[in-house]
């Protein structure tokens, strides 16, 4: 068992490398046991993201609430709607979501891709979430996120706790005031993140099955 943890551990610190390569994270914020990291984006003047935080969950649990489009307006920051577009297979969909802007910003949309996949010796989970822009008709008075790549990554510590790092780089498109791109990148984190926490502890999840992911 402990070789194990050390190896996911290991592999976990390899991703961590790999991505710096692209990106320099710099610390700006931990409150609450959730670390949010950002980095300058070559030819951008927006910062990607990253969010870092353990929680007490399987991975079935922690996946489980991660697919469950339904609810995700529950705990994901200023989501005000979500729908299922395509299921290519139980660990493959496309979904749409409308985020909600203070005035006097726009809405924005986007369609994502969603691929869930799992490492057979470490047990480590990645859901992809690349846009596909172009699969849902735009909307008047809605802005559309046409550029926008995310990723979770969700490592067992061991049987009852995960480890979730999750990286986004994206563009809002339109004209965002600074005020307001501040508020989402400081506290929009950090309140999902909360909130997810909150939202493990329902019933439903923790007697969940996900056939194509395997517990620790």
């Amino acid at each position: 068992m402990f070789k194990k943890i050390l190896f996911a551990l290991l592999l976990l610190l390899v991703i961590s490398n790999n991505a710096s390569a692209q990106y320099k994270w710099a610390l700006k914020s931990n409150k609450d046991g959730i670390k949010i990291y950002t980095s300058e984006i070559v030819n951008s003047k927006l910062k990607a993201l990253r969010i870092e935080c353990n929680y007490v969950a399987t991975l079935t649990q922690m996946v489980a609430t991660l697919l469950d489009l339904k609810t995700r307006p529950e705990w994901i920051y200023h989501t005000k709607s979500i729908r299922l577009v395509k299921q290519v297979s139980p660990s493959e969909l496309f979904y749409y979501s409308e985020i909600s802007i203070p005035w006097p910003a726009q809405n924005r949309d986007f369609v994502a891709h969603l691929i869930t996949t799992q490492d057979e010796e470490t047990k480590i989970v990645t859901l992809d979430g690349p846009v596909a822009p172009t699969m849902v008709p735009e909307r008047d008075g809605i802005v559309r996120i046409k550029n926008s790549i995310s990723k979770w990554l969700i490592v067992p510590v061991n049987k009852n706790e995960v480890k979730v790092e999750y990286t986004i780089q994206l563009d809002p498109g339109g004209a965002i005031p600074a005020w307001l791109s501040n508020m989402f990148a400081s506290e929009g984190p950090t309140e999902s993140f909360k909130a997810l926490r909150s939202q493990l502890k329902k019933p439903g999840y923790k007697t969940a099955h996900v056939p194509f992911i395997k517990n620790y």
